[in-house]
């Protein structure tokens, strides 16, 4: 009897792993005959050219997507696509004081992304994703860039990820 109860247990879950299609456990949902992704240059057409910051985010996004799939990253004929480009960087204040000064600064980023599925059009995506840092506005921009590109760019870049594989 309990040999039965088991087999039954073990049937039920396969079928139930079995219906959910191709699942990554690192919560990417991608199409078994998907093998490669290629990631072009996101070029920065923001107002406020800051040298860098394009190919740190092309790097990002190619790692990210190289460390929770298991794609192959290639130069050209990927069976996914990403393309884009920087669209906005600004600094603006975002709290005042009793003295009329910013007590708090905003630095904001913007990427246009347009991803391409070869496999499967349908699941082609094209969309805007933006993430922001404060600081205290004692401290200069350039002062905290550094850390800011990178916090931004690991929250866009786990969003480009959410909404093009995972389909969050």
């Amino acid at each position: 009897m309990q040999k039965i109860k088991y087999t039954i247990i073990a049937l039920v879950g396969f079928f139930i792993i079995q219906g959910c299609g191709a699942y990554s456990f690192t919560g990417t949902n991608i199409s078994p005959d998907t093998k490669t992704f290629q990631v072009g240059f996101f070029q920065n057409q923001a107002s406020i050219i800051i040298p860098g910051i394009d190919q740190t985010f092309t790097n990002q996004l190619q790692d990210i997507i190289l460390n929770q799939t298991n794609l192959d990253l290639v130069t050209s004929n990927g069976d996914l696509a990403y393309e884009g480009e920087i669209v906005q960087y600004y600094v603006a204040p975002t709290n005042a004081t009793s003295a009329n000064t910013a007590a708090q600064n905003r630095l904001t980023i913007a990427v246009n992304v347009r991803f391409y599925d070869t496999k499967n059009p349908k699941e082609d995506v094209e969309k805007r994703f933006s993430f922001f840092f404060d600081y205290p506005a004692s401290q200069a921009e350039t002062a905290v860039r550094d850390e800011a590109i990178q916090v931004i760019y690991e929250r866009i870049t786990q969003d480009i990820l959410n909404a093009t594989l995972a389909k969050w």
